[in-house]
């Protein structure tokens, strides 16, 4: 899904583009990769969208263009760490967001420290990921040298490409690189890191920090990452080995864990009524073959992701360890906020050339954590089985709740011999809605 972009102002009056994914608190804000890259270039890279859906699980996550790059301002040529700071107090501020985790990548290490650190009562917890104390230990590797006199020779497209093959597994989004940006911004840019130096504000960071290591980013080196966790009091390091294909589940698994030591355990679904959600990938066994099954997985995970950022949009709650291609399951108290749901998920897996079998039930229902059983919920996945491809099916129970109050109308299914449920169904369609 594409990012609904919004803006802000920072102090000396940039724009800032940015936007937010899922729900929940506290949010977790994360600071641009660097200004190569932009809101929608994430979108379109698959692993990096999995990496935003996975990490919006459990929380709002809010993400921004830096100055200088991508849909925000590009008419200045400074970018001093105060400079930066100010993007992202320009976000935070506009949200009015009075207590969030941080996330800052590689060049935005260090201004993110020293915001932590001016604003401690804001910042709640700090993760660092292949990020640098000061910019003369990033510009000793060899390898950022030899990538800096080729870009300082002119050779714009050359690197653009090169990086694009470093970072995102692939030269062929050089072109969308340089629409990020332009070769001047970018050089001013990295000029400016060079004198990035926070070696003196590590001591007083007092936040839990996690300082992250992905192997595959081979610009900082492990030595780097040790020594900016070995000056921060308390903070651990973690390295994530691997390309990008499956490091940034690793990531996103390494950084919910630690982000959520800091936040209450979520409280057991308690037993009773509940609306049922059942969305399953229609032909996922054929797809399969036919795709291959890395490319149908990379694409499932893809759809995952959004459905359960839609479900919380909903207002609903989507089961753990139930899979989109296995069967997502989500519980509603409303079932106007369950069939928005399922025609919401329904837009989202077309863009996939993806379709869905979807239906809704509404019973009593078994909790146990975050898990839910019962007659209920195996009536709801026989109803998304009989579904046609992009269809939404709902129960008479779910018809008579909803009929008066979901802005949409139903057509008559008639009557359904459904496996494993005692009594026939009546089912009914969706059709229409807002």
């Amino acid at each position: 899904m594409e990012p609904r972009i919004q803006y802000s102002q920072t102090e000396d009056g940039v724009s800032i583009a940015f936007a937010t994914l899922g729900r929940g608190n506290p949010p977790l804000v994360v600071t641009p990769f660097n200004p190569l890259f932009n809101l929608q270039l994430e979108q379109q890279v698959p692993w990096w969208r999995r990496w935003n859906e996975r990490l919006a699980e459990k929380r709002m996550v809010v993400r921004y263009d830096a100055r200088g790059s991508g849909l925000s301002d590009r008419n200045f040529t400074t970018f001093e760490p105060d400079d930066l700071s100010q993007d992202l107090a320009a976000v935070v501020d506009h949200l009015r967001l009075e207590k969030f985790s941080l996330l800052a990548r590689v060049h935005l290490g260090p201004p993110a420290v020293a915001y932590a650190i001016a604003h401690p009562e804001r910042v709640s917890r700090l993760v660092l990921w292949n990020s640098y104390a000061g910019g003369a230990d990033y510009w000793a590797v060899p390898q950022n040298r030899a990538y800096q006199a080729m870009r300082q020779a002119g050779e714009w497209q050359i690197y653009t490409e090169a990086v694009s093959r470093l970072f995102l597994g692939t030269p062929e989004l050089g072109a969308l690189i340089r629409e990020s940006t332009t070769p001047e911004l970018y050089g001013a840019f990295l000029d400016a890191t060079a004198g990035f130096d926070v070696n003196h504000l590590l001591p007083k960071v007092r936040c839990p920090t996690l300082v992250l290591h992905m192997s595959a980013v081979a610009l900082t080196t492990l030595d780097i990452s040790r020594a900016l966790a070995s000056h921060i009091s308390g903070a651990r390091l973690v390295v994530v080995e691997g390309g990008f294909e499956g490091a940034p589940d690793a990531m996103a698994e390494a950084i919910g864990e630690f982000l959520g030591e800091g936040e209450p355990a979520a409280a057991p679904l308690p037993s009773g009524t509940a609306v049922i959600l059942f969305a399953d990938i229609v032909d996922s066994t054929a797809l399969t073959e036919r795709m291959g099954d890395a490319d149908f997985r990379d694409k499932a995970r893809g759809l995952d992701g959004a459905l359960r950022a839609i479900i919380r949009e909903r207002s609903g709650t989507p089961v753990e360890g139930k899979l989109v291609g296995d069967g997502l399951l989500a519980v509603f108290t409303s079932a106007r906020q369950a069939i928005d749901c399922a025609l919401r998920c329904n837009a989202a897996s077309q863009p996939l050339g993806l379709q869905l079998h979807l239906g809704i039930h509404a019973g009593d229902v078994i909790r146990e954590g975050n898990n839910v059983y019962g007659g209920a919920v195996n009536i709801a996945a026989r109803i998304a089985g009989a579904s046609a491809p992009g269809e939404v099916l709902v129960s008479d129970t779910v018809r008579g709740l909803a009929r008066t109050s979901a802005g949409v109308s139903f057509d008559d299914r008639g009557e359904h011999e459904l496996k494993g449920v005692g009594e026939a169904q009546r089912l009914f369609a969706v059709r229409g809605g807002d």
